[in-house]
């Protein structure tokens, strides 16, 4: 199979949307954002044996390549609107590129989302997903809006990808609850969306709370504290560790794709009535502080979260 048939094979599955002029097939695609609202751009790679296990089926790595970057999406409140997609093979391997598309698009038509273009060439296995949103003018949440005195929240629970990770590095069977965590995170898109107007600052949580919280201290000039008892876990990540593991784990695992926000104190009943209303955990977990970085008591000194090229 060619990779024009790879192409022609993606493309006669892929759903389009009203706003989508030109799609796959040409130079590039030809896209109309409705009027008044920004673009919102990201893009993430996933590489075999960094950001997946190796012998991950097929439709999670396709999910997961579309989800990390919708979590981004999220974490700036836009609606998901287009994406593009480069995907790297060992070869052209028709199983593995329907196995694919099964995942990435069931994920693409919860959110509506419509492929419109991209790449595929040989190498090792990577995907590589450019996603475009839209937010209204001025609505966007950003890293940089932190003051003293928020409250720093998280959405969902924490460390069950981090824990599942462990478990494979360790030569042990997943936990499947766990597993599920690492393989098929869920993008907060609805509650990004939510947050605007009340969040202070918001950012998605991929390398951990500690390091992610990190870049919105440093963006907006602040501090933080964190009570790492009151972060929330699951009872899989309960189960599988004992207490000391499962804090690192929540503190400094990443993977979760949850959202971490700031939130003025006289806000927090409407983020309570958020949480009711989308049937959603949202836990206070610490307070944005003068000075700089991350205070966490009880966390082992030097601890921090996921690096690249360490």
């Amino acid at each position: 199979m060619s990779e024009f048939d790879l192409i022609a094979r993606i493309r006669q599955r892929a759903a389009s949307r009203g706003d989508v002029v030109l799609g796959i097939g040409d130079d590039g695609a030809l896209l109309a954002p409705p009027p008044g609202q920004l673009l919102a751009v990201t893009m993430d790679t996933l590489n075999a044996g960094v950001h997946f296990p190796p012998e991950t089926a097929p439709a999670d790595i396709g999910w997961k390549a579309l989800a990390v970057n919708l979590s981004d999406l999220a974490a700036m409140g836009a609606e998901p609107a287009w994406c593009t997609l480069s995907l790297t093979l060992p070869q052209a391997d028709i199983a593995f590129v329907d196995g694919f598309c099964d995942g990435f698009l069931a994920l693409a038509a919860q959110h509506g989302v419509a492929l419109v273009g991209g790449d595929t060439t040989r190498g090792p296995l990577s995907v590589s997903i450019t996603a475009h949103g839209f937010v209204p003018a001025g609505a966007a949440l950003r890293r940089d809006g932190a003051s003293i005195g928020d409250e720093v929240w998280v959405s969902g629970t924490l460390g069950d990808a981090a824990g599942a990770l462990r478990h494979w590095q360790a030569g042990a069977p997943m936990a499947p609850a766990l597993r599920d965590r690492l393989d098929r995170p869920t993008p907060r898109v609805a509650l990004g969306q939510a947050l605007r107007g009340l969040a202070s600052a918001c950012i998605d949580i991929s390398d951990g709370l500690l390091a992610d919280l990190t870049h919105i201290c440093r963006a907006s000039g602040v501090g933080a504290e964190i009570d790492i008892d009151a972060l929330p876990a699951s009872d899989a990540l309960r189960a599988a560790f004992d207490a000391d593991v499962r804090r690192a784990l929540q503190a400094t695992g990443g993977d979760d794709y949850e959202l971490c926000f700031t939130v003025p104190p006289a806000k927090r009943p409407a983020v309570q009535a958020l949480a009711a209303q989308l049937s959603m955990p949202l836990t206070p977990v610490g307070r944005i502080v003068p000075g700089t970085g991350v205070h966490c008591p009880g966390l082992s000194p030097g601890a921090s979260g996921y690096q690249h090229f360490v």
